[in-house]
């Protein structure tokens, strides 16, 4: 279902971003609006398993990124005429494919934000491509984004397969266990971790001893085949790698746990893990378990500010992927601003290359190669119980990973 979403009223404390246009448009000739007005898209799901980690909280964000604009600019703004139309894409690459069709061609969206699921990310990418229009994706992994499947006007802002691989997968192997088995999602994302991870253990020393693809949707949220499996591989994995998410690593956990796969030597690695899943699981199901976060709510000061507002919005605190839809929504608003029009070549003029320090970007820097936004990355852990001090603070930072460290080089494949 879609629906028409209000503009948030600004919150008294505006978070500044480093980076941003100051003043009125710098823009010159003939450059102006279409329709006098900035229409952004948010597409996601909105009902199945990725709705908790993103879903209508990322409406939100996108919401307080325009009320913040406003503030910031007041009657400087290239246009206070700006809305929000969000669509529910159902994990499903068609109907993500027809949304997004929709939202350029009859809701005038300047810009489409999301878009969790990597085969629907790389329809919506198509899509964008076809119309030459803006599409800054945040929820989907693969890195065929900034490979094969690049566009002029698609940018890659969050996270992807490499940077979760690099982490995770590197350092588990290093410190915990050697062999590895690897369940995944049999769809795009799924494949693409699989091979990043694989990559990322084996050149770490390690070795995948088996691995297997699950439906998705795995509508029955049964797993029992594939973990029961796990302990009677030979050689053992000392490593059973999820690569499930949302609801679906919900599952997955709930099951490792119930088969006591941990008292049987095979240890748990999450490939892609939001605060939302820990706070579903509950610390006590996954403490000290390891993995690679985009940002963390509780990192500093900063961070926790935009929590705070988040939280009296939505009642919940923000995963990254909220984080990063309020800045990819910034960061447009502040292009058109400096370019004073929203035609979508000004704006990637005006984006690529630039660095960028905000509040989910830290050390950023959008790659004019290949439009994929390069920023730091931490290594995290879940706390035991005993540790959690307050409610949603269940994860440490152990290591900060920077930026460019955390991200692949620019894919020769890429041709923008």
């Amino acid at each position: 279902m879609r629906q028409s979403v209000g503009v948030a009223a600004a919150s008294a404390a505006v978070l500044l971003v480093a980076g941003c246009g100051g003043g009125g448009p710098q823009s010159g000739g003939d450059q102006k609006l279409t329709g006098d007005k900035i229409v952004l898209g948010v597409l996601n799901d909105q009902s199945g398993a990725y709705s908790e980690l993103s879903g209508r909280n990322s409406v939100t964000a996108v919401e307080m990124a325009i009320a913040d604009f406003k503030a910031r600019h007041g009657d400087k703004a290239v246009t206070t005429n700006i809305s929000v139309e969000t669509a529910d894409h159902q994990n499903k690459p068609d109907v993500a494919n027809a949304k997004a069709q929709e939202m350029y061609d009859r809701k005038g969206v300047d810009l489409i934000l999301d878009v969790p699921t990597s085969s629907a990310a790389l329809k919506v990418a198509d899509v964008a491509k076809e119309k030459k229009k803006l599409y800054f994706n945040i929820g989907a992994a693969t890195t065929e984004l900034t490979g094969k499947s690049c566009n002029r006007y698609t940018f890659h802002w969050a996270y992807d397969t490499y940077m979760l691989a690099n982490g995770t997968g590197k350092t588990t192997t290093e410190q915990i266990g050697k062999n590895w088995y690897i369940l995944y999602p049999n769809y795009a994302f799924g494949q693409d971790m699989e091979k990043s991870f694989s990559a990322a253990i084996t050149s770490a020393g390690g070795t995948v001893v088996g691995k297997d693809g699950a439906p998705f949707p795995n509508t029955s949220g049964d797993y029992s085949t594939f973990l029961l499996k796990a302990p009677t591989l030979n050689p053992k994995p000392q490593v059973l790698g999820t690569m499930q998410a949302g609801a679906e690593l919900v599952n997955v956990v709930k099951q490792y746990n119930e088969f006591k796969l941990r008292d049987k030597g095979v240890g748990l690695a999450v490939g892609l893990m939001f605060l939302t899943d820990i706070h579903s699981l509950t610390p006590t199901a996954l403490a000290g378990t390891t993995y690679t976060d985009a940002w963390y709510w509780n990192f500093d000061q900063r961070n926790r500010e935009f929590a705070d507002r988040f939280q009296k919005e939505t009642g919940t605190r923000p995963t990254f992927a909220h984080a990063a839809n309020y800045s990819a929504a910034t960061q447009y608003l502040e292009a058109a601003q400096a370019a004073g029009t929203d035609d979508a070549d000004a704006v990637v003029e005006g984006l690529e290359g630039k660095t960028v320090d905000d509040v989910f970007l830290r050390n950023g820097k959008i790659r004019a190669e290949d439009h994929r936004v390069v920023h730091d990355a931490y290594l995290a852990q879940v706390k035991p119980q005993a540790e959690v001090s307050e409610p949603w603070d269940y994860v440490k930072v152990l290591k900060t990973i920077p930026a460019a460290e955390a991200f692949r080089a620019p894919s020769p494949d890429c041709k923008l």
